[in-house]
């Protein structure tokens, strides 16, 4: 029979550690590196990130970022693995068949 894995709490009011001892934000899916990550590629700040993900509070936002900065060696570690895998995942894929028919027209480079 599976066991369920009940997240882990933290010090942090916000973020709790998943079944894979992921942080994420408490009460949501979302992982920190995610909101991290839109916050590096966007440089958005935590009342834009709010803007942008409005079932977040400002206080989920602000711990997840507290959290990431307190732990961000390892964090930064995840990060660059996801974009490690995004790239290799580009790599591998085959060219869409809009992407091969705008090529051939060239209308795309």
């Amino acid at each position: 029979m599976d066991t369920i894995t009940l997240p882990t709490t933290t010090a942090y009011e916000h973020v709790q550690l998943n079944a894979d001892d992921a942080p994420i934000i408490t009460g949501t899916t979302m992982k920190v590196v995610e909101l991290v990550m839109a916050q590096m590629a966007y440089g958005w700040s935590p009342e834009e990130l709010h803007f942008q993900h409005p079932y977040l509070t400002l206080g989920q936002i602000h711990s997840a970022l507290a959290y990431y900065w307190d732990h961000k060696e390892a964090l930064d570690a995840d990060i660059e693995r996801r974009l490690q895998q995004a790239k290799q995942f580009r790599q591998e894929a085959e060219e869409s068949p809009l992407a091969a028919k705008l090529r051939a027209k060239g209308l795309l480079m």
